[in-house]
């Protein structure tokens, strides 16, 4: 137990000796970050990060590979900040805020009148019939426009000598074109989210974002072997050894991390995820829009003729 107990001692010491270090290391790197950007240190005094782990490599400078990822991190968050429209169905349809209360407000008076339903039974006073739960309805642009079209078809058709209304048959024709769009529209973000956006993002969030923390290892590296660097110019004779130690430790370190993130940041930039993932978005908003428009080519079509009749019968009405 005795041994064990030293063990524990020892390990003990060894841990906040290791985080003392690091802590120490981290307030030199913090220091020496204010002072490059106060202007306080030269710049030969900066240490240049290394091209590869050979003089002939012919990796691309670590330099333009960081600018080249940034780019990269810019583009995905440019266009994810558009296309995450797509997770929410309401993106094109404004109006649902007001149906989406106008709901609310129904669903308060369905369930009062149900609590009155349960709760009234077997008293003398008169219980309500329970209201049943209306069908949820989509709310997109093209669901609202065949809704919209098939309420007012209804209503001109149903009117008294309505029957043969051409308005009326032209707004049905309309709704039932919508209809077929409508579905096709939630065809069409289900395979966005799908397709697109879900890897869209897991790149961004794991490749790329693995790739940027590289970057900042090589920074922090970087700041602490410049610090040592400053630390063995003004350390004193008995100190010189161990900070010369400690340079040599760094520029190790500095090596070693930035291979690392020059190996990181070439495999995301030479992944063709992101280019097909834009391409499943492309595939899908073409299929939809050409869906779409075939919809209503062919419905325009029965339109135009309903239109010229009427505008003829509107002549002759005028002749006479």
């Amino acid at each position: 137990m005795e041994g064990w107990s030293k063990l524990q001692s020892s390990l003990a010491n060894l841990n906040l000796g290791q985080s003392a270090n690091r802590l120490a290391k981290g307030f030199n790197s913090s220091v020496q970050a204010t002072r490059e950007r106060l202007g306080q240190v030269a710049p030969d005094e900066i240490t240049e990060l290394p091209q590869g782990m050979h003089a002939h490599s012919l990796l691309p400078k670590y330099k333009d590979l960081e600018a080249q990822v940034e780019a990269l991190r810019i583009a995905h968050q440019t266009i994810l900040r558009v296309t995450k429209a797509f997770e929410s169905e309401t993106y094109d349809y404004p109006s649902q805020i007001q149906e989406s209360v106008a709901e609310l407000g129904a669903n308060i008076t369905r369930g009062v009148t149900n609590f009155a339903a349960n709760n009234l039974k077997g008293t003398n006073l008169p219980a309500p019939s329970p209201a049943a739960a209306p069908v949820a309805q989509h709310k997109t642009l093209p669901h609202a426009l065949g809704r919209a079209a098939s309420t007012a078809a209804s209503t001109l058709v149903g009117a008294p000598g309505g029957n043969d209304d051409r308005l009326g048959q032209a707004l049905a024709e309309y709704a039932g074109a919508w209809e077929k769009i409508a579905h096709a529209r939630v065809q069409h973000d289900e395979t966005i989210a799908h397709g697109f956006l879900a890897p869209w993002q897991q790149t961004l969030q794991t490749s790329i974002n693995v790739a940027v923390k590289a970057r900042q290892a090589v920074r922090v590296s970087r700041l602490e072997l410049d610090s040592a660097k400053q630390t063995l110019k003004n350390a004193s004779p008995s100190k010189q050894e161990h900070a010369r130690l400690e340079v040599e430790n760094g520029e190790d370190d500095l090596v070693q991390k930035t291979e690392v993130a020059i190996t990181l940041m070439k495999a995301v930039l030479d992944n063709p995820e992101s280019i097909k993932n834009l391409n499943e978005l492309v595939k899908a908003q073409l299929q939809f829009y050409s869906y779409a428009a075939e919809a209503l080519s062919a419905v325009q079509g029965e339109i135009e003729e309903l239109s010229v009749a009427a505008e003829g019968d509107y002549r002759k009405s005028r002749d006479h």
